[in-house]
């Protein structure tokens, strides 16, 4: 079973202590967010999990803990963009981003590193010059701490469509993404990053590979792990995403991006349980019910051995 840990929240930055206890109690309650009374129990022995796939866009308070995660395979998805705090309105300055990509690049090798250059939004500020900048300025200074990038465009929810409208976000038209991605492509190229992505662009015009973020080549070379083939796991158009169990909860993210989501929308799309945080519960910023019904989730494995391969 590959974890991932989360699409819905930033766990590394704001829920780690929650995690750490997670895995040593050896399991996780999750919520179905679609189903509120559905909640499973999800097994997080190192038996079950044969990897753990990060997202983050902070994972400092990752680096005094990595000794605990040492019996799990994982690896890191690191959202760096090239917005500022009007669009991000919580995270530290992007020079003090970078050291800590760079930082954790050296503590776990830059294989088990993936930057993430995503969502692409444009906006007067934000302009295709402007990420074609800034996208280059990050490339220069992650040249060796990774191998590997992806890059989406916007998708505008329904529930941040006014938010996004207030502060003149657009997505980018679809005559232009073809030359952006091309562009930003090249440009990784140059510093030895590979460029790739999913979603509903043109991934061969812009010279790119079709990679889910969890990526069965790249667990294998992450981990040195020998992962079956298999289909993807979701019927989303251009998802090539292999299966995996998220053990987040929606709206528990602080990092104050207005695109987010994950958060409930309003006027800073703000997370409305975030409040409810506790490490020690067996739901993230949450607890079991009456009425729930719990079911243990089956840990299936998606590895052809166990043994390792030689990196």
């Amino acid at each position: 079973m590959i974890v991932s840990a989360s699409r819905r929240t930033d766990i590394p930055r704001f829920h780690m202590d929650w995690l750490l206890n997670r895995l040593s109690e050896g399991y996780a309650l999750v919520r179905n967010p679609m189903n509120r009374s559905s909640v499973s129990r999800v097994p997080l022995t190192p038996e079950a999990i044969d990897c753990i796939a990060f997202w983050t866009k902070n994972p400092e308070p990752m680096l005094e803990r990595l000794d605990e995660l040492s019996p799990y395979p994982y690896y890191v998805q690191f959202t760096l963009n090239a917005y500022g705090a009007d669009i991000e309105g919580a995270l530290p300055p992007k020079a003090d981003l970078i050291r800590t990509f760079q930082e954790l690049s050296a503590a776990v090798g830059p294989h088990r590193m993936v930057w993430r250059y995503s969502p692409i939004l444009i906006s007067k500020r934000y302009t295709i010059s402007h990420h074609l900048h800034y996208f280059e300025t990050f490339a220069k200074r992650l040249e060796g701490f990774t191998s590997q990038c992806r890059i989406s465009f916007l998708d505008v929810y329904p529930k941040i469509e006014r938010l996004m409208g207030r502060r003149g976000l657009q997505c980018v038209a679809p005559e232009k993404e073809t030359f952006l991605a091309k562009s930003l492509s090249a440009i990784a190229a140059s510093y030895g990053i590979e460029c790739g992505g999913c979603g509903s662009m043109d991934l061969e015009a812009a010279g790119m590979k079709r990679v889910g973020c969890i990526d069965a080549s790249f667990v294998e070379r992450a981990t040195g792990l020998n992962v079956a083939e298999t289909g993807t796991e979701s019927s989303r158009e251009g998802c090539y995403c292999i299966p995996s169990v998220d053990i987040g909860a929606y709206d528990t993210c602080a990092n104050g991006c207005v695109y987010c989501y994950a958060n409930g929308g309003g006027e800073r799309n703000a997370p409305r349980r975030f409040d409810a945080y506790d490490p020690l519960s067996e739901m993230l910023c949450d607890r079991a019910e009456p009425g729930d019904v719990i079911a243990d989730r089956k840990a299936t494995s998606l590895l052809v051995a166990q043994t390792r391969l030689v990196l």
